[in-house]
């Protein structure tokens, strides 16, 4: 199975009392590669910005006075500053590089995927699924999952497009950038109440496109099986996309200091089978998860599932 990853990700500096730290992803490279399997994964750079510009896919997504903006902060920042975009959206002065870096580490997910009909886990940060065409939030700068879908569509034999997010969070940016967009889909399953405040089920796209499940706190696994299976699944297969892209947020963790949702590594592995049991061809792509042991672990068993390993976690 194939991961890309670049130690460069780990450039974007969020501080040190952030949740979206660069720790992450050190975290879930240790335990992939300790794991008994380790030797069945490919590991990958992505596309070098130098080498492939993503701005003409980043473009079709997001304004471009924001991108001015985005880059102009980045850049006015020297040493150890950090600016913000929002409360809680901090960046760097590498922050806007990186976040070009991550969008081509998507794009590269979806060729490898699409080209080998196996399933690939983009292992990426900032995270992208709160950016709003207009402007970045929710720790997030551009919408990674989005721009994907657009570049998939750009590539011969894919005319339909899904995603699925399983954010804790509801994913507002995504959303807003596809939901008038008949051959993308967008599924998201997320804490209702919560943090952006939006994900209403009445919310269902220009054409049908859209489908959100808001969950209670305290849900479990049990409760996103069901789900899945008799939603998530049915609307997928009914849109019969060629491309599936899986917003892969692991703050639903029972140990995530985000969230009141108590998934599992096993629920995790469960919700991974289902994907794969719709089509191999399917990009993962890091979002949040921010209880290091937790997002660790379940990133495990997600790469896990997509090899046919056992998981040890329950």
């Amino acid at each position: 199975m194939l991961v890309i990853y670049s130690p460069e990700f780990l450039n974007h500096k969020t501080g040190p009392y952030h949740p979206e730290r660069p720790q992450r992803l050190e975290a879930i490279v240790k335990l992939l590669q300790d794991a008994a399997w380790a030797n069945q994964l490919t590991w990958q750079l992505p596309t070098q910005v130098k080498d492939r510009d993503p701005l003409a896919w980043i473009n079709l997504v997001h304004q471009p006075q924001y991108l001015q903006t985005l880059q102009g902060l980045a850049e006015s920042l020297r040493d150890q500053e950090r600016g913000h975009l929002d409360p809680d959206t901090v960046i760097s002065g590498e922050s806007y590089q990186v976040a070009l870096l991550a969008v081509n580490a998507w794009l590269d997910g979806v060729s490898q995927t699409w080209n080998t009909d196996q399933p690939s886990f983009v292992l990426a940060r900032p995270p992208g699924h709160h950016a709003l065409p207009e402007r970045g939030m929710g720790f997030c700068l551009l919408a990674n999952a989005a721009i994907a879908a657009h570049y998939a569509l750009s590539l011969p034999g894919i005319s339909r497009v899904a995603i699925l997010d399983w954010d804790v969070h509801h994913g507002n940016g995504t959303q807003a950038c596809v939901e008038s967009l008949p051959n993308i889909a967008y599924c998201s399953l997320h804490q209702s109440p919560h943090y952006p405040y939006t994900g209403a089920s009445h919310e269902q796209g220009q054409y049908q496109n859209v489908l959100n499940i808001p969950l209670d706190a305290g849900s479990t696994g049990a409760d996103y099986h069901q789900a899945m299976t008799d939603r998530v699944i049915p609307f997928l297969k009914a849109f019969n996309p060629d491309l599936l892209l899986v917003s892969a947020g692991y703050d639903a963790h029972r140990d995530d200091p985000l969230s009141e949702i108590l998934l599992t590594p096993g629920d995790y592995a469960q919700l991974t089978q289902a994907c794969l049991s719709l089509t191999r061809k399917t990009v993962f792509g890091l979002e949040g998860g921010y209880d290091l042991g937790g997002l660790a672990t379940s990133v495990r068993a997600t790469v896990a599932t997509c090899l046919g390993q056992g998981i040890d976690e329950p």
